[in-house]
């Protein structure tokens, strides 16, 4: 990371991660879509609780940038025993993380689903879903961790097969547990959820099998683990604002959730859909980005700025063309997306408003994401969290609700547009801040 040319690095880095979140991406559309074929209020309470779905993307992932952060910048100092340790922390976070979830799972799911409707239609599958994705997320916080791990130290194939197992696993279950093929019940929303538990439970035991059988730079000693109060606050300085970043998007969902059932199930299931939709778009750039991260925090580590900087415009380079193609793909095809899911009548109308209007948005968003990544791979994941805040819950979220009560419920979408260019023009001058006090001295 530290001497090889630096696109063919990048390319050979984010390939496989970017490929592994496509796969993500596409087994998360399979699953919509064969729920979408149960009906309109299955949908919706898919769609319901995806708030707690990102929450737990939120913390897996965020916990995962911070030790991947904190072991690439220690192997760049030559601290071969603290990066070690690090790795080690990334299994025990993983047990820590999952009780709070399975304590939610087992004894407030129902509550949860009944805040948003008295619709048994509704509250009953999403109950149902909400308890088996929760108990069963040890499993989630764990293949995101190890493979992290694995990314820090430039191993990107290793982690992205981890991945794929468990989307094609998913992807064949699906089915299978939803309608009851091949002497199965038919299970439904349930069945999807089992489904994806057990995808999961497959990535986390190949990506725990590799990471103790392969030679990797680090080695994971439980044995003698001990939990190191300095190694874990390492992880959560530039980890917690990335989690903070991420649960904010859970918030936010969760609150146009609440508003948009205050106009009609029919836009909840909307939002659900274009979530899903959108991560054939977002998920590729945090694949790369994936990739980019441990040669960013490498060369930041060993005060390389000349291979930082470039990695960092190339970053940029990427993402706006990922995005820019998202743009194209949702403002050309917005009725085809939207048949896929069975999609009819107000169903169909409003998600091809929706899509076509909060794309606008892409372009500010690659830049945006680019510069969190920056910051996180250098240590400053609190400008990260700056930004973030700002957009989603100071203006997208205030926005949704002042333009659905004054304008109407089809104007919501355009709050994701005003709250993108407001929030990545604070990033700029965060970046430009942050340029000028440090990296320029390196």
């Amino acid at each position: 990371m530290g001497s090889d040319p630096i696109l063919p690095l990048i390319i050979k880095m984010s390939l496989p991660a970017m490929f592994s979140m496509f796969i993500q991406a596409f087994y998360n559309i399979i699953d919509s879509i064969y729920v979408s074929r149960l009906g309109e209020n299955a949908l919706s309470a898919v769609s319901l609780i995806y708030p707690i779905q990102l929450l737990t993307i939120a913390i897996s992932v965020g916990t995962g940038v911070g030790l991947a952060s904190l072991i690439s910048r220690r192997l760049g100092e030559g601290r071969q025993k603290e990066a070690d340790q690090t790795a080690a922390h990334g299994i025990f976070l993983a047990l820590c993380s999952w009780i709070g979830f399975a304590v939610f799972g087992l004894f407030f799911s129902e509550m949860f689903a009944g805040a948003f409707s008295d619709d048994p239609l509704l509250v009953n599958p999403a109950t149902s879903y909400c308890r088996i994705v929760t108990t069963g997320s040890l499993f989630v916080f764990a293949a995101i961790n190890a493979e992290r791990v694995m990314q820090a130290t430039g191993s990107m194939i290793l982690p992205m097969l981890c991945a794929l197992s468990g989307a094609v696993i998913n992807i064949i279950l699906d089915p299978i547990l939803i309608f009851g093929l091949w002497g199965m019940p038919a299970m439904g929303v349930t069945g999807a959820a089992i489904a994806t538990v057990i995808g999961q439970f497959a990535a986390m035991v190949l990506a725990l099998t590799l990471l103790y059988t392969k030679p990797f730079p680090v080695k994971i000693h439980m044995r003698s683990f001990r939990p190191v109060a300095a190694i874990i606050k390492d992880v959560y300085i530039v980890g917690l604002p990335s989690i903070i970043m991420q649960a904010v998007a859970s918030v936010l969902t969760l609150g146009l959730n609440a508003l948009l059932i205050q106009f009609s199930a029919t836009a909840v299931a909307v939002l659900g859909v274009y979530y899903k939709v959108q991560t054939f778009v977002f998920l590729p750039v945090f694949g790369m980005n994936q990739g980019l991260l441990p040669v960013l925090g490498y060369n930041y580590g060993s005060r390389n700025k000349t291979r930082l900087k470039k990695a960092f415009f190339i970053g940029i380079a990427t993402a706006m063309t990922i995005m820019l193609f998202g743009t194209f793909i949702f403002h050309a095809f917005p009725r085809e997306i939207m048949g896929l899911f069975k999609a009819e009548g107000e169903l169909m109308r409003m998600g091809v408003d929706a899509m076509q209007i909060i794309s606008l948005c892409y372009p500010f968003a690659a830049v945006g994401i680019l510069i969190s990544t920056f910051f996180q791979a250098t240590g400053h994941g609190v400008y990260a969290l700056i930004s973030s805040i700002l957009r989603q819950l100071v203006l997208l979220l205030p926005l949704a609700y002042i333009l659905a009560y004054t304008v109407g419920l089809d104007a919501v979408w355009w709050s994701y547009v005003i709250a993108d260019v407001a929030a990545t023009c604070v990033s700029l001058y965060l970046l430009r801040k942050l340029w000028k006090n440090e990296i320029q001295a390196l």
